[in-house]
């Protein structure tokens, strides 16, 4: 006696028809999720954040990845071999979709305004309205060193390209990390998470020095930071100074000049911040004082140093007063 394969009633039973979605549907939600880093993730994690119905099937092997590379009906074929009706074709795709969709909340955004000039990018927008400089550097936030590569990779260098290139990226590219954590804020304003990557200062506007420079000594190594709070005679616990011993003279000489460096390219963006610390110091003031606000006495030592103006040299000696020094020897 013939046999007939699951899959063969389940065709002749549901024909095409009964389904919501075509194949031009999934084979355009399943290109969109191919470059998601959701790609890997269970399909039964991603149903329950949804908040939908559950995912039928379990297993490890069961995420997006099981499914993106199969044609429509290979895809259906599959659901139904492991005994699964029609409607969970449509189930997957409905996951795949939603997924999407709350991955990129501001995906509908930058779709509309895709062929936008700049001025009317917004998050270009966005940045005017915080006064923070479209040319500001990539290279000056505090981006993680991955997506800092990426932003090279792409040969995105400032923050005007960011919110360009995201515009033209986020209807065809899932990006994550900090990434998209950055550009979910500009989205959004999310002052706090700007300030985690810019030297933006919650409930103010504009980028600023004494945040930028936090940034920079925060990138640094724990052990470069130890060893050079440590020459700004900060108290370091015993764990830290054991740390900052390990540090080579070289090494710590090329940090430094690595912040010398940074706060230069950062002093261009902040100069009228930067100039009245700079007459307050030589008015006076505590310049440990002025850094307060960071929060952390580590960081504060060393960006007070970063923010004091080196001492002059001293000022030559004159012949003759080097010849009255001999003789009242």
């Amino acid at each position: 006696m013939n046999t007939v394969s699951p899959f063969t009633v389940h065709r002749t039973q549901s024909p095409l028809a009964t389904l919501r979605f075509t194949p031009k549907d999934w084979d355009d939600v399943r290109m969109a999720f191919s470059s998601s880093i959701l790609v890997d993730t269970s399909l039964t994690s991603l149903a329950q954040n949804l908040e939908g119905v559950d995912w039928p099937l379990a297993g490890s092997d069961e995420t997006p990845a099981a499914y993106i590379d199969l044609s429509f009906d290979e895809m259906r074929e599959r659901l139904a071999l492991r005994g699964q009706p029609p409607r969970v074709a449509d189930q997957l795709i409905d996951i795949l979709k939603e997924t999407l969709a709350f991955d990129n909340p501001f995906g509908d955004m930058v779709t509309q305004s895709e062929a936008a000039a700049a001025g009317d990018n917004p998050l270009v927008k966005n940045l005017e309205k915080l006064k923070i400089p479209s040319a500001f550097p990539i290279a000056l936030t505090s981006l993680a060193p991955e997506t800092l590569m990426f932003c090279r990779l792409e040969n995105i260098t400032t923050l005007g390209e960011f919110a360009l290139t995201a515009q033209r990226m986020a209807s065809t590219v899932i990006v994550g990390g900090d990434f998209r954590a950055l550009l979910n804020a500009l989205s959004n304003i999310d002052e706090r998470t700007l300030a985690r990557y810019l030297p933006f200062r919650p409930g103010s506007s504009g980028v600023h020095y004494l945040e930028g420079l936090s940034h920079a000594v925060s990138a640094q190594p724990v052990a470069i930071q130890a060893a050079l709070a440590g020459q700004c005679a900060v108290k370091l616990p015993e764990a830290a100074e054991e740390m900052a011993r390990s540090v080579q003279p070289e090494q710590l000489a090329r940090a430094k000049g690595e912040l010398l460096l940074h706060a230069g390219m950062l002093r261009g963006f902040c100069e009228e911040e930067h100039a009245e610390m700079q007459r307050q110091i030589a008015a006076g003031a505590d310049p440990r004082r002025m850094v307060a606000v960071l929060g952390d006495p580590m960081t504060e030592a060393i960006v007070a140093d970063l923010i004091t103006p080196p001492a002059p040299p001293p000022a030559p000696v004159s012949l003759r007063d080097r010849l009255l020094r001999w003789w009242k020897k």
